[in-house]
C-alpha cells in the first residue's frame, strides 16, 4: 500500500494551478484550468467514496489535455489511477497512466483536506479567487470533512 501521499496545489498565473501527487515511491505533476471545476470535483469524488461508493472519477482540464482520476473502493482500501488524455472527452484507453497506487480511504480522505487546508492558509479565499478566477471550494472541502468525521467516529453522529 501507498504510504505518506501528499497532494498539493499550486495556483500559477490566473486560472490555472498544479496539482503533484506524492507518495515516495512515485511523484506525479498534472495542470488543471478553471474552465472546469476541478477542486471541486475532486474534493466531491473524495467525499463519495468516504460516503461508500465503490466507483468514481473527476477531471482536470489543460486545455486540451486532460488528466483523468479513476477511484475505486474495496472495504477500507482505495485504488487510484491517474491519466494524462490529449483531450478530454478521449476514452480511458487512449490515455497514458502517469501514476497510480494504493492506500487506505483515511489516508485518501486526510491528504485531500490536508491539501485544500493548505490552499487556504496559502492564499486565503479572496486571494484563491482573485489568482483561480473562482471561489474557493469550502462547501465541498467541509462535507468531506464531515463525512470523514463521520466514518471515522460514527458514534458520534
Amino acid at each position: 500500500m501507498t504510504s505518506g501521499l501528499r497532494i498539493t496545489w499550486t495556483l500559477g498565473s490566473h486560472g490555472w494551478a498544479d496539482c503533484t501527487l506524492d507518495d515516495h515511491r512515485a511523484k506525479a505533476e498534472l495542470t488543471a484550468s478553471h474552465i472546469t471545476h476541478a477542486p471541486e470535483e475532486f474534493l466531491t469524488a473524495v467525499a463519495r467514496l468516504v460516503a461508500g461508493e465503490t466507483e468514481t472519477r473527476a477531471q482536470f482540464e489543460a486545455e486540451p489535455t486532460a488528466y483523468r482520476w479513476i477511484f475505486y473502493r474495496e472495504g477500507e482500501d482505495i485504488w487510484i489511477r491517474v491519466l494524462e488524455l490529449r483531450h478530454g472527452g478521449d476514452h480511458d484507453t487512449k490515455g497514458t497512466e502517469i501514476w497510480s497506487g494504493q492506500l487506505g480511504l483515511d489516508q485518501l480522505a486526510r491528504a485531500a483536506i490536508r491539501c485544500f487546508d493548505e490552499v487556504a492558509r496559502t492564499y486565503g479565499e479572496s486571494g484563491y479567487r482573485g489568482k483561480w478566477g473562482e471561489h474557493f471550494p469550502r462547501t465541498e472541502l467541509e462535507a468531506l470533512r464531515h463525512l470523514w468525521r463521520t466514518h471515522r467516529h460514527p458514534e458520534d453522529t
